[in-house]
C-alpha cells in the first residue's frame, strides 16, 4: 500500500479517487508557499469579521441612525437564519463528488457573491425608513454570512485533509489566522488612517459616511481576489484529498440526520464547541466595543486608533511562530487554557488602572511631543494580549481538527466539513451574539446615540467598562471550564492514526485479494 506523507512524517489518508493511490504518484510537498496560499483565502473572512465586529454596529447606529438594539437584533436574526445553513453546507461538501473534489467547487462559487453582498452592506438605500433599513440589514447580512460559509467551511476543512500531524496542523492553522488578522487589520487601519477623515460635513472622522461607502468597494475587491487566489493555489492537491464515497441509492433524510448526530455526539467535539462558542461571543463583545472605548473612554482620534491597531500585526506574526512551538512543548489543551486566561487579564489591566486613578489622563502628552501618554501603554498591552489570545485561538482550532480522526475511528466516516461547519458557526457568533451583547450593554448604561467624544457623561463611560469586564469574565470562565472535558492528547491522536491506518490497510488487502 502506498501512503501519502504529510509534513512532519505523519501519514495522510490516501485519497479515495478513481485512481489507485500508487498511480497518483507522490503527494506534492506542503511547503511554506503552499501554506501561505492556503492561508491567503482567510483574508476574506478577516475583512468580513473586522467589518462586522468593528464597524457594523457603529455604522448603522451612529452613522445611519438605527437604534443599537435594532442593529443588534437584525444581526442576531441573520445569524440564527445562517446557523441552519452551516451544517447543511458542511454535510453537502463532505458528500460532494466532482472532478474538482469535495471542497474547491464551493470555494470558487462563493467568490463573486461574497464580494457583491459585502459591497451592498456598506451602501444602504438613502431613502428607506427605519423599518426598511432594519430588514435591509437582515437580508444583506444573511447573504454575506451564507456565502462566506460557502467558502470558509470547505476551506477550513482542508486543514485536516492536508496533514494529520498533531503539531503541523497548528502550523497550518497559524497561516490561516495570520492572513485573517493581517488582511482584516490592514484594511481596518487604512479605514481609520485614510477613509475616516474629518471633513466639513463630518467633523468626527469615525462618522464619515462616505468613508464607509469607499470601504465597501475596496473590501469587495480584496475578498474576491483572496478567495480565488487561495482556491487556485491549492487546486493541485485535489487528487490527493479524500473523496466522497459513491452513493448507490439516495440517502434518506433520517439517515443523514442520524449520521450527523453520530459525528457530533462525542465528548471532545462537544467540549471544544462550547469553548469556541463562549470565547467567540466574548471576543465579539470586545471587538464591538473596542472603538467605543477608543473614541469615548480613551478619547483618541482616528489616527491614534489606527496606530493602536498596528499591535495586532506584531501579535499575529508572533503567534504564527508560537503556536506550533507551544503545541510541541506543552500540548494544545494546557497551553491554550493558560494563554486564554492570561490574555483576558492583560486586556483588563488598562481599564482597572484607569478606574483606580493609576493610569495617565487622556490629555497628558509625552514631554516634547504631541503623542498622548496612554498610546504607548495601550500599544504594549495590545501586543501582549494579542500574542496570548491569537496563539490560544490557533491551538483551540487545531484541537478541533484532531476531532476529525477521533470521529472517523468511531463512525467510519470522514466529516471534516460538518465538524468545521461548527467552527464557522463559532466565528459567526463573534459578530452575531457578541454584537448583540455589546448592544445590550450600551443600552444598559444608557449610552447616547450620535454621541460626540468629550460630551458623554464620565459616569456613563465608566459604567460601560464596569459592565464590560464582568461580562467577559463570565463568558471566558465558561469556555475555560468546558476545555477541561477535552480528552484528545498527542498520544491518543497518534494511536487513533495507527488504528485508522491498520483498518485502511486491511480494507485494501481485502479489495485486492491479498491475505495478511
Amino acid at each position: 500500500m502506498t501512503e501519502a506523507v504529510a509534513p512532519g512524517g505523519a501519514a495522510a489518508p490516501a485519497a479515495a479517487s478513481s485512481q489507485p493511490a500508487a498511480a497518483l504518484g507522490p503527494r506534492p510537498r506542503i511547503g511554506i508557499p503552499t501554506k501561505a496560499l492556503y492561508g491567503f483565502g482567510s483574508i476574506a473572512f478577516g475583512i468580513k469579521d473586522n467589518g462586522f465586529r468593528v464597524f457594523l454596529l457603529l455604522f448603522y447606529n451612529q452613522v445611519i441612525g438605527l437604534p443599537a438594539a435594532q442593529v443588534s437584533l437584525a444581526i442576531m436574526v441573520a445569524m440564527l437564519i445562517d446557523c441552519v445553513i452551516d451544517p447543511i453546507v458542511g454535510e453537502i461538501s463532505d458528500n460532494w463528488r466532482s472532478k474538482w473534489g469535495r471542497r474547491h467547487p464551493f470555494m470558487y462559487a462563493s467568490a463573486l457573491p461574497v464580494a457583491l453582498s459585502f459591497l451592498l452592506l456598506w451602501n444602504p438605500p438613502v431613502d428607506w425608513g427605519p423599518t426598511g433599513l432594519f430588514w435591509y440589514l437582515v437580508v444583506v447580512t444573511v447573504v454575506v454570512r451564507s456565502f462566506i460559509t460557502l467558502y470558509e467551511i470547505p476551506s477550513s476543512s482542508m486543514t485536516a485533509e492536508l496533514t494529520t500531524n498533531y503539531d503541523e496542523r497548528s502550523a497550518l492553522l497559524g497561516w490561516r489566522y495570520f492572513f485573517a488578522w493581517w488582511g482584516g487589520l490592514a484594511l481596518t487601519v487604512f479605514m481609520f488612517a485614510v477613509l475616516l477623515q474629518p471633513t466639513a460635513q463630518y467633523p468626527v472622522g469615525q462618522l464619515n459616511k462616505d468613508g464607509y461607502a469607499t470601504y465597501g468597494y475596496i473590501a469587495a475587491a480584496l475578498m474576491f481576489a483572496s478567495i480565488m487566489i487561495s482556491a487556485m493555489g491549492t487546486h493541485r492537491f485535489i487528487p490527493w484529498m479524500p473523496q466522497a464515497a459513491p452513493q448507490k441509492t439516495h440517502k434518506p433524510l433520517a439517515q443523514t440526520v442520524r449520521e450527523m448526530t453520530q459525528t457530533l455526539n462525542t465528548r471532545p467535539f462537544i467540549a471544544i464547541t462550547l469553548v469556541g462558542l463562549f470565547a467567540a461571543v466574548a471576543q465579539g463583545v470586545s471587538f464591538s466595543l473596542v472603538f467605543y472605548f477608543t473614541t469615548y473612554f480613551w478619547e483618541l482620534s482616528s489616527q491614534w486608533t489606527a496606530v493602536l491597531l498596528l499591535d495586532n500585526f506584531i501579535s499575529s506574526a508572533l503567534a504564527l511562530i508560537a503556536a506550533p512551538m507551544l503545541s510541541k512543548r506543552s500540548g494544545k489543551r494546557s497551553a491554550g487554557a493558560l494563554l486564554l486566561a492570561a490574555s483576558v487579564l492583560v486586556g483588563f489591566l488598562p481599564f482597572i488602572l484607569r478606574l483606580m486613578g493609576w493610569f495617565p489622563g487622556n490629555d497628558d502628552l509625552i514631554a516634547g511631543s504631541q503623542v498622548p501618554q496612554i498610546v504607548p501603554w495601550l500599544f504594549v498591552d495590545g501586543v501582549i494580549r494579542g500574542v496570548l489570545g491569537i496563539t490560544a485561538a490557533i491551538l483551540i482550532t487545531s484541537m478541533l481538527a484532531d476531532v476529525v480522526e477521533y470521529s472517523e475511528a468511531r463512525t467510519g466516516r470522514r466529516s471534516e466539513g460538518l465538524i468545521f461547519a461548527f467552527t464557522s458557526l463559532m466565528q459567526k457568533a463573534v459578530s452575531g451574539v457578541g454584537v448583540m451583547v455589546a448592544g445590550l450593554l450600551l443600552t444598559l448604561v444608557n449610552f447616547p446615540q450620535n454621541a460626540k467624544p468629550g460630551q458623554v457623561p464620565q459616569a456613563t463611560i465608566d459604567n460601560l467598562a464596569l459592565v464590560y469586564m464582568p461580562a467577559l469574565v463570565v463568558l471566558y470562565g465558561v469556555a475555560l471550564f468546558a476545555m477541561k472535558a477535552y480528552n484528545i492528547t498527542r498520544e491518543s491522536h497518534e494511536e487513533t492514526l495507527r488504528t485508522l491506518a491498520a483498518k485502511a490497510q486491511a480494507a485494501e488487502d481485502a479489495a485486492t485479494g491479498q491475505i495478511p
